[in-house]
């Protein structure tokens, strides 16, 4: 079977094991990157390494933020395409996103790497951590480029239908990073620089694989030549559809800047560290959230074009359910061994260790509704809805944690700081849910007037 066509055929469920499997795998792994660099960081250099990654890590969220802006939102755009059978059209779409990625990158690294010093005092560097920051931040920033092109641009094979490949480019640089770090930072003595060293040398690796699958024949999408030339429309369209991830990752970036500011304000380097600490091993447990995202977003998209309505909210359903799993699972491990994930990142500084375990059984206590508030506003971005998307991912990262965490702190001091988390999560996923449901009888009433339409 076609590899596209699969996706409105194939049986649901199995065909949800199939694309996000490897997505969350290759999500899995692709955090591997950030917690690695930790980890070794953390037990060579130690609290304050942790904490100049930490600081510099809402710069590296803005790159992030553009890669998939304009990554996602053209793996929408050539899911729908497909499946409403124009190949033409999608493959459009991916020559004026390869051009967006190049363009988008090499202004972030040129203006990162002229503001690096302000940026990072801005967003909270001490005199102590602002060394150990900038040195890794600035090697980060020169491969930015090779970064955004290799993230970017592996959605599209995933939008193509073949999520294994997409899982291989994530898998190859981040097993490279893995060797390559003990390597640089302890074998060559490079410290943080190695780290970032490891971690663009990788990239790199991940970057050749995916150009080598579109530029070597493998692929079912082709990059031609005429269509390397922006198209405004198609810009617009690709910006509008992406616009939902990329405001919840500059959210994020704004969240963790504001977070760091106060961090060191009501508990010094010590609690920066070991909030960096706590997010890393949050991002272990949601990144399979978001790689079952990618597995579902195809297939919901390649159905709402085909109007195969009841495959679509089948699909929406499992991934809920999945999405809830996993992070029910992560809430029981961060209850059970909260010690011991704090101390895979630093053995012997009692501080970070204290404050560290505290920050994990407060800060993620509504873990287990996480998935199902980040499934359902991907639904809404999935089908081509980004102002729906887009404020419901802000819902949990701007509208209500920026304001908590600029509030709590001020009657509950650091405590507030890790409360508001939780206050995020239980809010937003009550809207979440109420426009979901509307959404879904919305979809119901559609489905029906298609039966009645064929029918006739």
């Amino acid at each position: 079977m076609d590899t596209s066509k699969q996706l409105g055929e194939e049986k649901i469920s199995k065909l949800l094991l199939k694309f996000s499997i490897p997505a969350i795998v290759g999500m899995l792994v692709n955090a591997l990157y950030n917690v690695v660099d930790r980890i070794f960081i953390g037990n060579s250099v130690g609290p304050l390494g942790i904490a100049g990654v930490t600081i510099g890590f809402p710069i590296m969220l803005v790159i992030m933020a553009f890669a998939m802006l304009i990554g996602i939102g053209a793996n929408s755009l050539i899911s729908i395409r497909l499946g409403e059978q124009k190949k033409e059209e999608a493959e459009l779409i991916l020559g004026n996103a390869m051009v967006l990625l190049i363009i988008a990158s090499m202004i972030i690294s040129g203006t990162g790497l002229i503001l690096i010093e302000p940026l990072l005092k801005i967003f909270g560097a001490s005199t102590e951590v602002l060394p150990y920051a900038k040195e890794y931040l600035s090697i980060i920033l020169l491969g930015t480029v090779i970064q955004t092109v290799g993230f970017g641009m592996n959605n599209f094979i995933r939008a193509e239908g073949n999520p294994r490949i997409a899982m291989l480019t994530m898998i190859i640089g981040a097993i490279l990073n893995t060797i390559l770090d003990p390597i640089f930072i302890f074998v060559f003595g490079w410290g943080i620089r190695g780290a970032a060293i490891a971690t663009v040398l990788s990239q790199v690796a991940s970057t050749s694989w995916v150009l080598y699958h579109f530029f070597g024949g493998r692929s079912t999408l082709k990059v031609h030549k005429k269509n390397l030339r922006l198209h405004l429309p198609i810009v617009v369209k690709i910006v509008s559809l992406g616009a939902a991830t990329f405001f919840m990752q500059m959210a994020a970036s704004v969240l963790n800047a504001i977070m760091n500011k106060s961090l060191v304000v009501y508990g010094g380097d010590i609690a920066v560290s070991g909030m960096g600490v706590t997010m890393s091993i949050t991002m272990l447990i949601l990144m399979p959230i978001f790689g079952i995202n990618q597995g579902a977003q195809p297939i919901i998209g390649y159905n709402y074009g085909a109007l195969k309505f009841d495959r679509v909210k089948k699909a929406l359903k499992l991934a809920a359910f999945a999405a809830t799993t996993i992070t029910t699972i992560g809430f029981i491990l961060t209850r059970i061994f909260p010690s011991q994930l704090i101390l895979l990142f630093n053995r012997t500084d009692k501080g970070l260790l204290d404050f560290g375990t505290r920050a994990i059984s407060i800060y993620l206590v509504f873990l287990p509704i996480i998935g199902f508030q980040i499934i359902s506003a991907n639904y809404f971005q999935a089908v081509g809805k980004p102002k729906h998307a887009a404020f419901l991912s802000l819902s949990r990262q701007v509208l209500i944690l920026i304001p908590a965490l600029l509030i709590l702190p001020l009657f509950f001091g650091l405590d507030g700081l890790l409360i508001a988390g939780p206050v995020s999560d239980l809010t937003s996923s009550v809207i979440t849910g109420i426009f979901l449901m509307r959404e879904l009888k919305h979809l119901d009433d559609r489905h029906r007037d298609a039966m009645v339409q064929d029918q006739n």
